[in-house]
């Protein structure tokens, strides 16, 4: 996912063009996917991110050219043109890996599933946080990473948060990690800073 138009971020370049270890936030997302059990990488780009667009084909990946209405719009307009069971991820997590990927895919077992973090593990991070996305799992609050599994079942709910309505079906439906890899989302200056000192 990588339409966004980045306005917290606010960098001189499209947000996922920004540049973390030296290699633009896309590329390090796209290369975990290839080298996960992933069959098929799509970019769902926008209006927004025409950059990131001729960047996402330079790399070999197809795109789908979402309208640029929102995370949960543009996600639901993919999803309607690709087969499913679909991994999902957003273009600011520069620090996932291949192992992070194929992870939540077993652990989805062919249903549903999104990898959260615990809200305590971004703070100690000092990673940003999305207050509209927290909530309450098991006692504990967490936030989506933007990571996850829609399966084929699944037509109602097109973002990356469980439906917390239904405790048992939340407590399927989350796939809980402290790796501090999956903590840090590049939302803002202050993060870009936190992910270069995680270079490897």
């Amino acid at each position: 996912m990588c339409g966004g138009r980045g306005t917290r971020l606010d960098a001189p370049v499209e947000k996922p063009l920004v540049e973390i270890c030296g290699r633009p936030m896309l590329d390090h997302v796209v290369e975990a996917l290839q080298q996960s059990q992933v069959e098929t990488v799509y970019a769902v780009t926008s209006p927004h991110t025409p950059e990131t667009n001729t960047r996402a084909r330079g790399l070999g990946v197809d795109c789908i050219d979402a309208p640029g209405d929102g995370y949960v719009s543009d996600l639901g307009f993919a999803l309607d043109r690709v087969s499913r069971p679909v991994v999902t991820v957003v273009a600011d997590l520069p620090l996932l890996l291949a192992d992070h990927v194929d992870a939540v895919i077993e652990a989805a077992e062919g249903g549903s599933l999104t990898a959260c973090v615990p809200v305590d593990a971004k703070r100690a991070l000092g990673s940003s946080i999305d207050e509209s996305l927290v909530f309450d799992y098991r006692g504990q609050m967490v936030c989506p990473t933007g990571l996850g599994v829609v399966d084929p079942d699944t037509r109602e709910r097109t973002d990356s948060e469980p439906d917390t309505t239904d405790t048992d079906d939340t407590d399927s439906t989350v796939y809980l990690t402290t790796d501090t890899r999956l903590a840090l989302n590049v939302n803002r200056p202050t993060d870009i800073a936190l992910a270069e000192d995680r270079c490897e």
